[in-house]
């Protein structure tokens, strides 16, 4: 199973404030979307997630359990222009023993180029870059550095007419990618994420208030979908998999919690699980560390 994350870090964050409606993060219209935990969400902002950990059993034979602790930092340059690092620390516990090193550290190039809040659209390009041999091979770092030029993208459901008021809280956000390693006949994949939410703000805000807690109006179940499809290779499966859960989203915190399902057996056994601390920078810090350079 293929999955891109973060630098680690050792940092340990206290304050939290509970409180409603985000305000500067991922919103296009009345639409909010918020940072998932798989596939990356279309929006440019200033946020960090920290710790994001995974645990899942690998497709080899025996299946080693791995476990990764990453984090991700994204900074805006630009209202519409930002970067982001990441990279990740990993522990497998193989039937030879425990092994654990870094993966590779990567970067991210995004652009939000085309937003339209009647029809709540938001629409960015970027470049991934994943650094080749900044990570330990033993526990799957590749050598060769790997370009992914990625179109991301969100769209809401708030245009329906009022007769599918129930459906307006629906959003779909998602990825494309092209991995192309530089190694010299090395294999490019096609990399897919998609995001299916429903927002419960959306629903007690747009369209009707049903009375439900304040706390349970901030949450948004969604169901995630990952592939990672290799390309002129004959006979090879694609592999991925498909993740419920449920996120809630606070004005400077967001919690997300996913079951992880391998969508075959080369994507892994059993049923894995991830957990993910996301901070909102530019709602915390707007003054300072949370606005744009320029």
């Amino acid at each position: 199973m293929t999955s891109k994350i973060a630098a680690i870090g050792g940092l340990t964050l206290a304050a939290c404030c509970w409180t409603s409606a985000a305000s500067a993060h991922g919103i296009v219209g009345d639409r909010f979307f918020p940072a998932t935990l798989i596939t990356d969400d279309p929006a440019v902002a200033d946020e960090l997630s920290l710790p994001t950990v995974d645990s899942f059993k690998t497709a080899d034979a025996p299946p080693d359990t791995q476990t990764d602790i990453s984090a991700e930092w994204s900074k805006r340059l630009t209202s519409n222009f930002g970067v982001s690092f990441d990279g990740a620390w990993t522990d497998l516990k193989t039937p030879g023993g425990d092994i654990s090193g870094f993966q590779n550290f990567g970067t991210t190039f995004k652009y939000l180029a085309y937003t339209n809040a009647p029809h709540e659209v938001m629409v960015s390009v970027g470049m991934e870059v994943e650094w080749g041999a900044t990570g330990d091979s033993r526990v799957g770092a590749d050598s060769s550095t790997t370009l992914t030029p990625t179109l991301y993208f969100g769209k809401g459901a708030g245009d329906l007419p009022d007769s599918m008021g129930w459906a307006k809280p629906l959003a779909l956000t998602g990825v494309i990618g092209y991995a192309a390693p530089l190694e010299h006949d090395a294999t490019r994949s096609l990399e897919t994420g998609f995001a299916l939410e429903y927002s419960l703000r959306y629903l007690s805000s747009h369209v009707r208030d049903i009375g439900l807690p304040s706390f349970v109006n901030e949450l948004t179940p969604l169901v995630e979908v990952q592939l990672d499809t290799p390309l002129g290779v004959r006979r090879t499966a694609s592999t991925g998999t498909i993740n419920p859960g449920v996120l809630w989203s606070g004005h400077h915190i967001q919690l997300g919690v996913e079951a992880m399902a391998p969508i075959n057996s080369a994507s892994g056994h059993t049923v894995g699980a991830i957990f993910q601390i996301h901070w909102f920078l530019d709602d915390m810090f707007p003054r300072s560390i949370g606005k744009p350079i320029w």
